[in-house]
């Protein structure tokens, strides 16, 4: 016997409303809606999500989808659906970036939530030497690039509407800081500025040519750039303090909405 879909409770519209999912997970959204109970979808900010069905109770449905989006995201992982509701809270949606900065300490292993982000030096189009604990007091964008990365490139042109943003609403509080990788500087800015991105905030890693995949701090450690990047590009937010908010491997096609991210973490006072 043929079931009418009206006898769904959920609408398949509501996949369009994920935020920061891929047509992959809201393709496997529509397959959630028409699959057996218990049912969970979970999302985390980013892009990450996970669901399961045909679990003995809600409960267990719950725990499973949430377990199985944390095992791939450091973000908090939070309920979309559970069975045929959404459940998904948007006004705590943005505040799950925020970090507790009062634990924070810095890993020598491994760059994760949480943890200080390493004191690189680096230098400004003029040559100034600056380090990432120049930003101390601001919300910061560290980006990795390089001119020969195409993913990069394509993400270029949404981090310049980005910059003027984040300029618009927020002034000085944010600042955006983009470090190329296994190239010089002079080849990535000459690439910026025959493209007309030369007004992003463009900084010399000190990495001179492809075969130099090193980054180095300003007590003079040397981390390997796939420790901080596994794939370019590679993005993070820290906090005032230079903590870890939120770390996103690859490009983003829309930062726009991550708009209610930074004006959570800018007006949020951390201990």
């Amino acid at each position: 016997m043929s079931v009418s879909l009206s006898a769904f409770a959920l609408d398949r519209a509501e996949a369009d409303k994920i935020p920061h999912v891929n047509k992959k997970a809201r393709d496997n959204f529509i397959h959630y809606i028409y699959s057996d109970s218990h049912k969970a979808f979970a999302i985390a900010p980013g892009g990450t999500w996970a669901w399961t069905e045909s679990e003995v109770s809600e409960d267990q449905a719950r725990i499973i989808a949430l377990m199985r989006c944390q095992q791939h995201t450091e973000q908090k992982c939070v309920l979309y659906s559970l069975n045929d509701k959404i459940v998904f809270d948007a006004d705590a949606w943005p505040r799950l970036w925020r970090a507790r900065s009062d634990q924070a300490k810095t890993s020598e292993y491994s760059i994760s939530r949480h943890t200080r982000f390493p004191d690189l030096r680096f230098a400004d189009s003029n040559g100034r030497s600056l380090s990432i604990r120049h930003f101390s007091g601001k919300i910061t964008l560290i980006h990795f690039w390089g001119s020969w990365c195409a993913p990069c490139l394509r993400e270029f042109p949404v981090l310049l509407e980005l910059q003027t943003t984040l300029r618009k609403n927020f002034g000085n509080d944010v600042e955006m800081v983009l470090l190329q990788v296994r190239e010089s500087f002079d080849t990535s800015y000459k690439w910026a500025q025959k493209y007309d991105f030369d007004k992003l905030p463009l900084y010399d890693s000190g990495v001179k040519d492809v075969d130099d995949s090193n980054l180095t701090t300003t007590d003079g450690k040397s981390y390997p750039d796939r420790m901080l990047a596994r794939v370019f590009p590679t993005s993070y937010v820290l906090d005032r303090k230079g903590n870890v908010l939120f770390s996103h491997y690859g490009p983003i096609s829309n930062w726009s909405e991550y708009l209610p991210f930074f004006t959570d973490v800018v007006k949020h006072k951390a201990p």
